[in-house]
């Protein structure tokens, strides 16, 4: 005879505050979905890495199974291997930054490189500014040292700098409780925008005026599809915190990114990370270091370009056909992503379950906010994954939803029950 055994969660009350109020990543929730075969996925900006050349990956793995086996399956320094140090320098000195590797820190990803910079600089209630909204796992990373996240509105020239200057002087001059300021300048996600160089300029100017350090989350810069470069703010103001990954140019799933920052600064995240994780994956930095080094590698990123242009060119399409007249979105001129806004009726987070019965999953815009504060009628979509015609016929199936929603307001705006906006 089978007795049933039940078991009941003895730690409920044993979990730590901060974590009670962390909230789970809304693309996270979403991949068991966007596994269906039968729903097209704008949510997740995941690189298509099926783009990647066979004969690339070989080589640079091979030479760390081979001839580095000795090295790269042994345990590393905190910091990171001096080699991969100098490959990252080498590709920063290809987008107008010069570092030295005494300057660079290898992380577990650029997310580890958030986690670390939060828990080594912030206390509950210090001030952090950013891009409003802004990438979700930035606010997952800092929300978890409960500092008081400010958001900064951007319009299509990146973020509004005026309105950055309103909220400096609200918080005084030389306020200790203001720790930094976190931007996506290039691509920002989850906006698709770039800041413009006089913008940059005025930040750099603000972060002295007011005494702020400036994170700079660089993940999409290579992805640039129209227009000219534009100078990484770490080109113009040494002082800046440049974090950089292989994920967009290589491979997510080797987790390798790095920081750039003033040795004083490294120093104090190095005592932090050795709590974390100790040291990286020699092996990881290994098979970069080869593949940086020992292939063609820049082909490879002009294949990336030459597809995610044309993947954005098609949902751009499908978004100029097919979405309502209520509906305004971004037009990027690189990265991932692009950032839709509807009507302030609408809300995204409920319409999404409606979404995914017609086969197609974005998400919502309130994750991109502290705490769901705002954005609850935006969406991000992203173009990155799927086949133009997959972009297109989700596009089609997502503005059906979206009039589906729209349709009942229209006629109470029609009767002059409520104001159109």
């Amino acid at each position: 005879m089978t007795t049933a055994h039940l078991t009941f969660d003895q730690t409920g009350d044993k979990i730590a505050e901060r974590v009670v109020k962390m909230r789970s990543s809304a693309v996270r929730d979403l991949f068991a979905a966007a596994s269906n075969p039968n729903i097209i996925s704008l949510s997740g900006g995941m690189p298509d890495v099926s783009l990647l050349p066979h004969s690339a990956i070989r080589t640079a793995t091979r030479a760390a199974c081979d001839d580095e086996r000795a090295v790269a399956l042994q345990y590393g320094s905190t910091d990171g291997r001096v080699e991969t140090k100098q490959v990252f320098c080498d590709l920063m000195r290809d987008i107008g930054v010069r570092a030295k590797p005494e300057n660079v820190m290898i992380t577990t990803g650029a997310q580890e490189a958030l986690d670390l910079i939060a828990k080594t600089f912030l206390n509950p209630g210090d001030i952090v500014l950013a891009e409003g909204p802004t990438y979700l796992g930035a606010l997952q990373a800092f929300s978890a040292y409960e500092p008081d996240i400010r958001c900064i509105p951007f319009d299509d020239e990146g973020m509004r700098v005026d309105l950055l200057e309103e909220e400096l002087a609200r918080i005084g001059k030389g306020n200790p409780r203001l720790k930094f300021l976190y931007t996506i300048p290039n691509f920002q996600n989850p906006g698709g925008v770039t800041m413009v160089p006089a913008r940059r300029k005025r930040l750099l100017e603000l972060s002295e005026e007011y005494g702020f350090m400036v994170v700079e989350d660089d993940p999409y810069g290579r992805l640039r599809y129209g227009g000219g470069h534009v100078l990484p703010l770490k080109a113009l103001s040494d002082d800046v915190v440049y974090l950089g990954t292989v994920s967009k140019v290589f491979a997510p799933g080797l987790r390798t990114g790095w920081i750039v920052a003033p040795k004083s600064v490294l120093a104090k995240i190095n005592l932090v990370k050795q709590g974390t994780d100790l040291c990286g994956s020699a092996f990881n930095q290994v098979v970069v270091e080869h593949y940086f080094t020992d292939t063609p590698w820049q082909k490879t990123l002009q294949k990336f370009v030459k597809t995610y242009r044309t993947r954005r060119d098609a949902m751009l399409a499908a978004l100029d056909e097919h979405f309502p007249a209520e509906a305004t979105w971004t037009r990027p001129e690189g990265g991932f992503f692009v950032w839709v806004t509807l009507p302030s009726y609408v809300d995204t987070g409920s319409m999404l379950s409606v979404a995914l019965e017609n086969g197609v999953t974005y998400t919502p815009g309130d994750g991109f906010y502290p705490g769901g504060s705002a954005g609850k009628n935006c969406m991000r979509i992203a173009f990155c994954y799927e086949s133009p015609e997959n972009l297109a016929e989700a596009v089609k199936r997502l503005a059906a939803v979206i009039n589906d929603r729209l349709e009942l307001y229209r006629a109470f705006i029609d009767a002059g029950a409520i104001k159109a906006e």
